[in-house]
């Protein structure tokens, strides 16, 4: 049998079917690479950046990269990680993240790869931005102020709902979730709580209804276990 084809991640050698990416083959392998934006259901866009790694000493999006037999790519170094870690930082103060009575607590995505970066403050100082919350649906509710702009809602409602309900614009601080609908609200939209868009937001932004702290604290996904031992979830 034909030995497979490999690269070199952080030291050990991973093996790739032609084709994969770098993110896909090393999640296979059992190695987990932190990301916010990737979601093995979606085609990747690399928005996040914080899968990046090193190769030939340039950062790249390991969900875009293609894997390529020989190559030798860093992703734990210190340095790296730190990067990771400012950017999660980053992403804190630009919204309004309220962990310990935040709805998905437990089982935030960017919770939780805060807590694998070993993040333990968000040392940029506080935006507090001011972003609408729209309750205007009878089943779904949208707070700007949670999401990351990983555009995963964007995909699901577009490729498995078929509906084009999100979509993102504006600009720099001023980019935002959108609603396609002619008032630009969810009441007018085709949007639905069993929508794989809710259920795919990795924050607590898009949420259904009455919902709320089903599964009580203590028992959700990242409450003892980090994320790394998980990563199949994404």
């Amino acid at each position: 049998m034909e030995n497979p084809q490999t690269f070199m991640l952080d030291g050990r050698p991973i093996p790739f079917t032609p084709g994969e990416t770098v993110m896909q083959a090393a999640t296979r392998a059992g190695v987990y690479i932190p990301h916010l934006c990737h979601h093995h259901e979606f085609d990747p866009i690399g928005s996040c950046k914080v899968c990046s790694v090193r190769i030939n000493g340039r950062l790249m999006a390991s969900c875009t990269l293609p894997a390529h037999a020989g190559m030798v790519i860093e992703s734990e170094s210190p340095d790296i990680q730190d990067d990771r870690r400012h950017l999660v930082q980053m992403l804190f103060v630009e919204g309004n993240h309220h962990c310990p009575f935040c709805e998905k607590s437990g089982q935030c995505h960017l919770q939780a790869v805060g807590y694998h970066l070993g993040m333990h403050d968000t040392h940029f100082v506080h935006e507090y931005p001011v972003h609408p919350v729209d309750a205007s649906h009878p089943d779904v509710w949208l707070d700007r102020s949670r999401c990351i702009l990983c555009e995963l809602c964007v995909r699901a409602s577009r490729d498995v709902d078929g509906k084009n309900v999100f979509a993102i614009g504006g600009r720099g601080l001023k980019t935002e979730l959108l609603i396609n609908s002619p008032s630009g609200l969810l009441r007018d939209s085709g949007v639905a709580a069993s929508d794989r868009a809710l259920s795919v937001c990795p924050v607590g932004a898009l949420m259904p209804k009455r919902q709320g702290f089903v599964i009580p604290i203590g028992q959700r996904p990242y409450d003892h276990a980090d994320i790394a031992q998980r990563s199949e979830d994404t």
